[in-house]
C-alpha cells in the first residue's frame, strides 16, 4: 500500500475511534428541587457542550415537591442525584442505602437565618432570645446544631412555612432561608435588607449540592462517574466565570418562575459568599471534599444529636474521583 494511503487510513480509523465519533453514555441527573441558579454548572455543561465532550448525553430530570429523586437513583432510574448535605447521607447510611457523595459542588451550605436590621438583633448571639421561624426539617438537623453550639432553644421556634410573611410581621422575629433566595424575597416585599447570618461561616461545616450515585454504579462503571464528575466540575467553572445566558435560559425553560432579576441575584450571592469556590477548592479543584472536613462536621453533628456516634460516616463518601484539580485552569487569575 502506498504511504499516503496508509496515512489516510489511519487518520480514518484513528477518527472512528475517537470519542466524538462513538456513541455518547446517556445519563440522567436528578436535582432536589426546581431549576434554578443553584443548579447552573449542571445547566452550563448540557448547553455547551461539556458534558458530550465528556462522552455524555446528560438529561437533567428536574425535583420539586412532587418527586423524590433520590428514592429513583437508589432504584436505578436515575444515574446521579443532587443531594442537600451530608446529614441526609449519614442518615442514608444509618438507614443502609447504598447512596454516596463523590463530589461537593458548594464549599458552603447556603443555609442562613435572618433578622431585621436595627432592632437589637443585629449580632447572631443576639437571636438566642428572639422568636425564630424554623421549618420541621431545619429543626432535626441545623437548629440541633445551633442549640449544641450558640445556645438556642426549642422554645423559641415558630413553625416556618415558606412564608415571609410572619417574620415581616415581627420586627423582633428571625427566620430560617437559603442566602440565594429568602434576602432576596424580603427586599421586593419590603424594601429592606434583612441581616443575613451564613451558617457555614458561623461553623455549620457541611458540604452541599453534592453529586451522589450509588455504589453498585462506581463498581461497575468508575470510568462514567469520573466523567460526570468532571465535566459537571467545568460546567460549575464555566457557569461562574463565563457566559452563563444559555445556561440560564434553560433554567428558564425548566421552572418559568424564575425571573432574571431573581437569577442574577443568586449569581452574586454564589459569588460572594464563595459557596462554590472558596477554601480547598482553591487548590484542589470545584467539587473538593476531604477526609478532615468530613470528620469535622461528623463530630459537630454527633455532639448535637443529629446523629449516632456508631455511625459509619466515612462510607458516606469517597474521595476517588474529586481533588484532581481539574478545571483550576478556568478560574479568572
Amino acid at each position: 500500500m502506498k504511504p499516503l494511503a496508509t496515512l489516510a487510513l489511519a487518520a480514518a480509523m484513528l477518527a472512528a475511534s475517537s470519542p466524538a465519533a462513538l456513541a455518547l453514555d446517556k445519563v440522567s441527573f436528578g436535582t432536589n428541587w426546581f431549576a434554578e441558579p443553584e443548579h447552573g454548572g449542571f445547566y452550563q455543561a448540557v448547553v455547551d457542550g461539556t458534558y458530550a465532550k465528556y462522552g455524555l448525553d446528560v438529561t437533567i430530570v428536574q425535583g420539586g415537591p412532587q418527586a423524590n429523586n433520590l428514592l429513583l437513583m437508589i432504584a436505578g432510574k436515575i444515574d446521579f442525584y443532587m443531594g442537600g448535605n451530608m446529614i441526609q447521607t449519614y442518615a442514608a447510611v444509618e438507614q443502609k442505602v447504598p447512596s454516596v457523595v463523590v463530589a461537593a459542588m458548594f464549599q458552603k451550605d447556603p443555609q442562613i437565618i435572618m433578622s431585621h436590621p436595627g432592632e437589637g438583633l443585629d449580632k447572631f448571639e443576639d437571636l438566642t432570645k428572639s422568636p425564630i421561624f424554623v421549618g420541621k426539617e431545619g429543626l432535626a438537623s441545623f437548629f440541633l446544631w445551633m442549640e449544641s453550639a450558640y445556645g438556642f432553644k426549642e422554645e423559641m421556634v415558630r413553625p416556618y412555612n415558606y412564608n415571609t410573611g410572619p417574620f415581616l410581621a415581627d420586627k423582633k422575629s428571625a427566620q430560617q432561608g437559603y442566602v440565594t433566595s429568602e434576602p432576596f424575597a424580603v427586599e421586593k416585599q419590603a424594601g429592606f435588607r434583612p441581616n443575613v447570618f451564613l451558617l457555614a461561616d458561623l461553623g455549620f461545616n457541611t458540604y452541599a449540592t453534592t453529586i451522589e450515585t450509588r455504589q453498585d454504579l462506581i463498581d461497575k462503571n468508575p470510568d462514567l462517574v469520573q466523567r460526570f464528575v468532571d465535566a459537571s466540575i467545568i460546567g460549575w467553572y464555566h457557569y461562574l466565570y463565563s457566559d452563563n445566558a444559555k445556561a440560564n435560559e434553560a433554567i428558564k425553560k425548566d421552572n418559568p418562575d424564575m425571573t432574571d432579576e431573581q437569577i442574577a441575584f443568586s449569581i452574586a450571592k454564589l459569588k460572594e459568599y464563595g459557596l462554590v469556590d472558596s477554601g480547598d477548592t482553591l487548590k484542589l479543584g470545584i467539587g473538593a471534599m476531604t477526609d478532615e472536613r468530613m470528620k469535622s462536621f461528623f463530630d459537630k453533628m454527633v455532639k448535637a444529636g443529629v446523629v449516632k456516634a456508631d455511625t459509619d460516616y466515612k462510607q458516606a463518601y469517597t474521595l476517588r474521583f474529586v481533588d484532581k484539580g481539574v478545571g483550576l485552569d478556568l478560574r479568572p487569575k
